[in-house]
Formats: C-alpha cells, structure tokens, sequence
C-alpha cells in the first residue's frame, strides 16, 4: 500500500498498482453498467402495475440511469488516466501542473487535477 504522505513523482511500483486499480476500476464499472441495462429500460405506461407501483418504478427506473450515466462519466475518466499513465503525465495536475498527492491517487485514481483545482472548478459549476 502506498504511503499516504508520499509526494511529488511515483514510484514504478505504485503506477503499476494504480494501473492495475484503473483497469479493475474500468472492468467493473463496465460490468455495473452491463448488469443494469435492463433496470434503465423505459418504464411500460400501458402495463397494469397501478399508480404507486408505477411511480416506484419510474422513480427506480430514473436512479438506475442516474447511476449508469456516473459510471459512464468515471470509465471515461479511467480510461483517461491509463492514457496519460502510457503518456507519462499521470499524477501531473491537468490544471496547474503541480504533482496530485499519492493518497489523492491512491483514493482516486483517476483524478486529473490536483485538489485545489478539483474544489476550483467544482466551485465554479
């Protein structure tokens, strides 16, 4: 496990084990999204399930794609850091520059950004 103080440039060992998380990362969100297709199909209107019923299952219908649509949105993001791993900008904030902390890569290996930049453009949506 890595060393949550750890700074400034990884180690060939720890981008081998983030490499390896992106990857399970990108595997099971594809399998989360595969597994759930069916729970993100439109709900029948014309199917005599009731009104409440019929309610819950839109409303489930809506949380499934809700959550499809996130895993989608991170399998871009992973896939994106395996890119810049092979281009060896990995742990290099894509806004400044500065080096992402291993225990922020470590949390989440996909981030692109650096904290303070993350909360930056988070506070700006």
């Amino acid at each position: 496990m890595m060393s949550s103080t750890t700074t400034g440039p990884l180690s060939d060992d720890q981008l081998s084990l983030l490499r390896a998380r992106l990857e399970a990362l990108v595997r099971d969100l594809a399998t989360q999204i595969e597994d759930t297709r069916e729970g993100a199909q439109p709900v029948d209107l014309d199917e005599p399930i009731g009104r409440i019923s019929r309610m819950d299952a839109i409303q489930e219908q809506n949380m499934v794609q809700a959550n499809r649509s996130a895993a989608q949105q991170r399998i871009v993001q992973a896939r994106a850091a395996l890119e810049r791993l092979d281009a060896g900008d990995y742990g290099e904030c894509a806004s400044c520059g500065e080096d992402i902390p291993a225990a922020r890569l470590e949390a989440t290996p996909e981030a692109a950004f650096c904290v303070d930049c993350q909360s930056r453009r988070e506070a700006r949506r």
